[in-house]
């Protein structure tokens, strides 16, 4: 039997935490990590920035990353590891046990550097988006690289595939979703006019506090996600679909 699964984007800020709770495995994809990492480590500073896209300081410190990086030390579970606003709004950190249980069997964490995270497989911080034009082992970007194998990692006998993560990420596994998937993506905006319009900063906030209230209710079916009411957002039947649902504020 299988459970919903939930997707969600990583941050890009990471912390390494080594006080906390103990990781409970190993990412599934370690092995493709490793090639990524040999492919990082050939670059030079210069190829580096230009992948990362980013400014001087973020490059120079994941140059060293990538150089120093051990990939079975110091690890943190990735739902305490990642900083952004989705996974503050989460707050994982105040999560009771069951709470852990219910993301651990439910929420799955993309990753152009990891692939797919279950919230207690051990990471360590990197700075990779699956936008990168990072060409692995003779593939032209990570999507490629990647292919089917992260939806097919996410997606089980439930056939139930709840989408919180943003376009770069639900991407990767939106492309393979079959009739027989039901594949929900959920929309935080506001009404300009008739125009719904979602604000990065506030979906994000939206998603994370999704996470936490599905943990916190142990939802197992999409339907009783529709009395989510924090920040202000409110399901809105009349543009949602079975494959869309919208909250509005």
């Amino acid at each position: 039997m299988g459970a919903m699964k939930i997707i969600l984007s990583p941050a890009k800020k990471m912390r390494k935490h080594t006080d906390d709770l103990a990781p409970l495995g190993m990412p599934v994809f370690l092995e493709d990590t490793k090639q990524i990492l040999a492919w990082l480590r050939r670059l030079s500073y210069a190829e580096m920035k230009k992948l990362l896209a980013c400014n001087d300081s973020i490059a120079g410190q994941n140059f060293a990353r990538f150089q120093d990086m051990e990939l079975a030390h110091a690890l943190t579970p990735a739902i305490l590891s990642y900083e952004g606003i989705a996974y503050q709004y989460m707050a994982p950190s105040v999560f009771e046990e069951r709470q852990f249980t219910y993301v651990q069997e439910h929420l799955r964490i993309l990753s152009g550097f990891y692939g797919v995270l279950r919230p207690m497989d051990a990471v360590v911080p990197y700075r990779l988006e699956m936008q990168a034009k990072a060409k692995v082992g003779g593939t032209k970007d990570l999507y490629e690289y990647w292919g089917d194998r992260l939806y097919r990692e996410v997606v089980d006998d439930s056939r139930v595939i709840l989408n919180l993560a943003s376009k770069e990420y639900s991407r990767c596994i939106e492309k393979y979703v079959t009739e027989k998937d039901t594949y929900i993506t959920c929309v935080f905006g506001e009404l300009e006019g008739e125009k719904i319009v979602q604000k990065g900063v506030y979906a994000k906030m939206a998603r994370g506090e999704m996470v936490r209230f599905l943990a916190e209710h142990e939802i197992e079916e999409p339907e009783e996600m529709k009395s989510f009411d924090r920040l202000g957002y409110r399901f809105c039947e009349s543009r949602s679909s079975d494959s869309v649902y919208c909250f509005l504020k």
